[in-house]
């Protein structure tokens, strides 16, 4: 059906054809072998998931499997005898068996169905189990419907008499129904999905719906005299669905009868600390290599995902990889790399494994990887995991499989993902000891024969795709079968002769390279030096010499189809061979006249290939064209209206060709001087003449005093920095010693003096603009390997008082950090940097203190910022918590705080008063008490950030659980996004490391749901301009966020008819109420289309938290929702805009007097508009 859409391709596409980098696509990776709980998923091959589902179902119904391996050659044939006309082959069931053994044995994360669905049309007239469907509406459970169907007795009598086909005639009449046989397996499928006929539209029913783990089905049976045990079925597999009636996702919850999965949290596991309390010295702990095969002897399979390997390295010796070992043995992952005969890491460096000494062995390994995949595991967790009254459950989605516990089940009762099937067993269906445990139990020969063969074949290829992600091809060129002319190096012979192609393991190092080389070539004698080369269009380049013996070819950055130059370092042929990027050889078209056979010269340019070393002088032209003199004329392709040519005047004749800006093919036209002008107009498209000359500004800033202040220097885009700084000093009259010790800044529309720039940059490659200006200040440019820095002491910065610093780029975080310190004159360690962000203000902290500036992407000219305050450790959060009281009927909260108000008003409070004399606005009043900072790891839950707050010494109010406690985050001074999950982790909120939480007291427990909306809503006073206190309204909005929902939940709240309420929603910052309108559709003009009416948006934005007010229209009709306090503070909003004005208008004021403006100004274009959608989220 799908043809090999879903098919494995292990396949790599090579093209070497002797020269140049080879193309090489990365190999597809084998399928990934099964996770810690030990159990195959199946994949999606897009919109299966449902069928996913019933086949996991049908797997781990043990009878049903057994049933089905039962089926021998005979009843089904071979799927070898498929395509023979006469044969008699039951294609479903044998794809179906081998599907099923799959899932056993195969050591995959997830297996496939396609073989399967091609098999069948999607139908079948076979069911294997008795099918039950129950209503979902109006019934609050399973057990209540089978009540109301097979107990409850429906009457016909009087106007709806029965008519019986007996006598002919109406009768009085009884009719019930009853379960006359139970099946040993029971399927009950919910009726989730109904019609709503006033809507005319379909919907999913979500309201709460209860099942029972083990149900009596003797109250619904015709037949009830047999033994109560034969009536009980225990549940075994829960279907659900999650998502609505139009689209949605299925996933299965499925017990493990016979315990053929490790159903073992991972959280969960405690196993001793072997080895580790085998190392007795200090030497020995300092032994990195020794302590990680310690923690990966520990793991099931010898194998860790990277990021947990850390994180137990941590546990262990109580001290991070960062700060024990980064420093002499470098990040985590290029150890692993360099050890490479000891670890083993996948092809993405997410997982490592622990190699084994012996190679591998596939024919012996075969009982030793069952072991592995299906005993050892389950071996070890006996006595933890199989006492009966721990059942184990699997969630299993598709290719996913995780552990749930028993009580996980009842999340499914309601909502959005909620059961949809439930399967239920006899509960005398009693197994066999000898299967548990067992996978390989009643599997037919010939498929356990399959399956081993498949696990050695998935061996083989994981092996084969871990070297091919670390094997690259090395093209190497060696120097005795090269000779060096024209400035650059060229094979002697040919091409394939000069080089060698050369497989290697990037894991290993620059030494072993070396010494594969030498075995390679047995010729060899002497010194061997190994280098980069890379092709230009002149030839073969030496770019650099690779050092260190000892790292790995991964960590010098040699990529695959480098290109490597075999030489002794020193000549070519007797030749000294120029190295480095600086020396690169250019390839230049060189135009000059031709010349008669006497010498003359003819009016005829020719054109000639010529290669200049990137750092001679150009002047060097005359040299090799055997010109005595003339004029040098370069293409300018930057300019408008077509080509021109730029002459160089002679005192720059010395300039190299990179200062120039020349690259490979570039033109250059050598003129004599004696023919002028006349041979550029001859040739139609060139100009004769030199190109207007721009300039750029220059200020003395070097803190010595000269005639000018500032001087205009004539530059072009290709002038080098070096050139305009000389020039500024000649003009300006300065000192020649400030050559030495000088460096140009550009200085920004404000004034402020950015980062220096490079004396070896052109203006084009420096980013400058004609008519900018520079400052000429004291101290030299940073380097190549430097960084420019600003610095400020706190997050408040004002432009200009940035202090500045000159440091290493592959400095530590935490060195940097010291030495802005001690430029400070600050001490401590309770310090740390962030990076100023785009909008000028702090960013996220710079937590990796072990970490080089380069590899955080720290550039010149960044901004860095002191902060007060020392980091939590790596995956811990710093929590300011505030405590929250809201006005309103808590009594006991707030008699207890009158007791404890000493403690409390000790702290930092955020309190928005009322106004005096103005009636109470419970609205305004948002009060917050700093409790203290709380230090706790990303993977804690909710709960537990609670239970920690309810231990820090400034709260002293007596909380019977953490339940009575709602989150909120701070924002603005204000509890802003609701916190919802108890037991939903911290990192899966996306708190961010500035995050401030408020705690608020409930006098009930709280259990959120997903769609479950909290508003806090208060009455009018009628006739006072003010509310009453405010009372927390649960809205449930899975039907909506629609007018008339909200509406009607506000009505029932006040016991109100809802024709008679108003109701408004307010914006504190605006002082202002938008009443909620109760329209139901808006239709516009352009488009005629039918806008849906929701509060999550436009123009109310409704979220967790927001104030409602309600007006009751029986006692007060009117408009007017605002009070007092709201127009007392519009009218200070309306003052605090006033000033801002006049504070503008007086900035321009001043501006306008300042003299003359220095650089022309660009004229800016119109701005475009700029239009961003922005998605609801909750």
């Amino acid at each position: 059906m799908f043809g090999d859409l879903f098919e494995e391709d292990y396949s790599s596409v090579s093209n070497n054809n002797g020269k140049g980098k080879r193309l090489k696509t990365k190999a597809l990776e084998p399928p990934a072998p099964r996770e810690f709980t030990n159990l195959s998923g199946i994949r999606n091959q897009g919109g299966t998931c449902y069928l996913n589902s019933l086949l996991q179902t049908l797997h781990f119904t043990p009878e049903f499997r057994e049933a089905l391996f039962s089926l021998g050659l005979e009843e089904l044939g071979s799927l070898e005898d498929k395509d023979k006309p006469d044969a008699k082959v039951r294609i479903i069931p044998l794809q179906l068996q081998r599907l099923f053994a799959q899932l056993l044995l195969l050591d995959q994360k997830a297996v496939s169905t396609a073989d399967l669905t091609d098999s069948f049309g999607w139908t079948s007239d076979e069911e294997d189990f008795l099918d039950l469907t129950v209503a979902v509406k109006n019934v609050s459970g399973l057990e209540d419907a089978l009540w109301n169907m097979y107990v409850e007795e429906e009457v016909f009598d009087y106007d709806n008499l029965y008519h019986c086909g007996n006598c002919d005639r109406l009768v009085k009449a009884a009719k019930s129904a009853k379960l006359r046989k139970l099946p040993p397996f029971l399927t009950i499928s919910l009726l989730r999905f109904n019609f709503d006929f006033v809507k005319c539209e379909r919907y999913k029913e979500t309201s709460c719906y209860t099942f029972p783990l083990r149900i009596n089905l003797k109250p619904f049976c015709e037949q009830s005299e047999l033994d109560d045990l034969e009536y009980m079925y225990d549940l075994f597999s829960v279907i659900i669905h999650k998502g609505g009636c139009y689209g949605g996702h299925y996933h299965v919850y499925i017990k493990d009868v016979d315990h053929l999965g490790n159903w073992q949290f991972q959280e969960d596991k405690s196993k001793p600390d072997v080895n580790l309390e085998d190392i007795q010295n200090k030497e020995e702990v300092d032994d990195p290599l020794m302590i990680l095969k310690a923690i990966l002897l520990q793991e099931e399979s010898n194998l860790i995902p990277v990021d947990q390997l850390g994180q137990k390295l941590l546990k262990k010796i109580g001290i991070s990889w960062n700060k024990k070992y980064r420093k002499q043995y470098g990040p985590l992952r290029k150890f692993l790399q360099v050890h490479s005969q000891i670890f083993l890491l996948s092809s993405d460096e997410s997982t490592v494994r622990l190699l084994k000494d012996s190679s591998l062995q596939a024919e012996s390994d075969i009982q030793r990887n069952d072991q592995r995949l299906f005993k050892t595991l389950t071996s070890e967790s006996l006595t933890l995991n199989d006492r009966p009254s721990c059942p184990h459950w699997f969630d299993i989605n598709d290719s996913t499989v995780q552990p749930i516990k028993e009580r996980d089940i009842e999340q499914q009762f309601q909502g959005k993902e909620s059961a949809y099937m439930l399967f239920y067993r006899k509960s005398q269906l009693q197994r066999p000891p000898e299967a548990r445990a067992n996978p390989r139990y009643k599997v037919p020969r010939h498929l356990l024969s399959e399956m081993d063969a498949a696990n050695i074949e998935l061996q083989i290829k994981r092996a084969e795709c871990d070297s091919t992600n670390n094997t690259i091809e090395l093209h190497l060129h060696l120097g005795p079968h090269y000779h060096f002319f024209n400035g650059a190096l060229h094979p002697v012979v040919s091409q394939t002769e000069s080089m060698w192609d050369l497989t290697f393991d990037k894991r290993k190092t620059l030494g072993d390279l070396r010494q594969s080389i030498f075995q390679l070539l047995e010729f060899w004698e002497g010194d061997m030096v190994l280098s980069v080369a890379k092709f230009v269009p002149a030839g073969l380049h030496v770019c650099q010499t690779l050092n260190g013996d000892d790292l790995a070819l991964c960590e010098i950055e040699i990529t695959d189809g480098e290109d490597i130059f075999v030489w002794n370092g020193v000549e070519v042929g007797g030749i000294q061979i120029p190295t480095g990027s600086d020396c690169e050889p250019l390839l230049l078209n060189v135009l000059h006249v031709a010349t008669s056979s006497e010498g003359e010269e003819c009016q005829q340019l020719i054109e000639s290939p010529h290669v200049f070393p990137s750092n001679a002088e150009i002047g060097t032209v005359f040299t090799a064209l055997a010109i005595p003199e003339g004029v040098i004329l370069i293409n300018n392709t930057e300019s408008r209206g077509g080509e021109s040519w730029i002459t160089i005047p002679k005192e720059d004749l010395k300039k190299t060709f990179r200062e120039q800006g020349l690259r490979n093919g570039s033109s250059v036209l050598i003129q004599g001087s004696n023919n002028g002008n006349s041979l550029l107009t001859k040739q139609g498209k060139w100009i004769d003449t030199v190109n207007e000359i721009n300039w750029l500004q220059v200020k003395n800033l070097s803190q010595l005093e000269s005639e000018e202040e500032q001087v205009k220097i004539s530059a072009t885009l290709n002038t080098v920095v070096f050139d305009i700084r000389i020039k500024a000093i000649k003009e300006l009259k300065l000192l020649k010693e400030l050559a030495e010790n000088s460096c140009l800044r550009p200085i920004d529309r404000n004034g402020k003096l950015l980062c220096p720039v490079p004396d070896r940059c052109t203006l084009k490659e420096a980013g400058l603009k004609m008519g900018s200006s520079l400052g000429l200040c004291p101290g030299k440019a940073p380097t190549s390997s430097q960084l420019f820095l600003f610095f400020a002491l706190g997050s408040d910065v004002h432009p200009g008082t940035e202090m500045e610093i000159v440091v290493e780029e592959t400095i530590s975080v935490r060195d940097c950090l010291q030495i802005m310190l001690n430029k400070c004159g600050l001490t401590g360690e309770t310090w740390h940097l962030r990076k100023m962000d785009w909008c000028f203000e702090a960013g996220e902290p710079l937590c990796e203190e072990d970490a080089k500036l380069k590899e955080l992407m720290i550039c010149s000219g960044d901004t860095l910022l002191l902060i007060e305050g020392k980091l939590p450790p790596l995956g811990f959060l710093t929590v300011p918590i505030w405590w929250y009281q809201p006005q309103g009927p808590l009594h006991h909260w707030k008699d207890h705080q009158d007791q404890t108000n000493c403690t409390l008003s000790q702290g930092s409070v955020w309190k928005a008063s009322s106004t005096p004399g103005a009636p109470s606005d419970a609205h305004a009043e948002v009060s917050l008490w700093y409790l203290g900072d709380l230090e706790i790891s990303e993977d804690a839950t909710l709960g537990e950030l609670k239970s920690q707050a309810m231990t820090l010494p400034s709260l002293e109010f007596s909380i019977p659980s953490p339940a009575f406690l709602r989150a909120w985050t701070v924002e603005n001074k204000r509890p802003g996004r609701l916190l919802r999950g108890h037991q939903q982790q911290l990192k899966e909120y996306k708190l961010g490391k500035r995050t401030e939480i408020c705690l608020e007291p409930l006098q009930k427990e709280e259990n959120l749901g997903p769609w479950d909306v909290l508003l806090r809503t208060q009455m009018r006073l009628p006739g006072k301009r003010a509310y009453g206190l405010p009372v927390d309204v649960l809205w449930d909005t899975a039907r909506g966020w629609t007018a008339s929902s909200l509406r009607q939940r506000v009505a029932d709240v006040y016991s109100l008819p809802v024709e008679k309420i108003e109701i408004a929603k307010y914006f504190p910052d605006k002082f202002a109420w938008l009443p909620v309108s109760s329209w139901n559709q808006q239709t516009t003009k352009r488009k005629k289309k039918k806008k849906q009416d929701n509060l999550q948006g436009a123009p109310y934005y409704l979220k967790d938290g927001d104030t409602i007010g309600v007006k009751n229209l029986l006692v007060e009709d009117d408009d007017d929702f605002s009070s007092v306090r709201d127009d007392i503070g519009r009218e200070k909003l309306k003052e605090v805009a006033l000033g801002k004005r006049k504070s503008r208008e007086a900035l321009r004021a001043q501006s306008s007097d300042v003299s003359s403006v220095e650089m022309p100004a660009q004229a800016r274009g119109p701005e475009a508009s700029l239009s961003i959608h922005v998605g609801s989220f909750r």
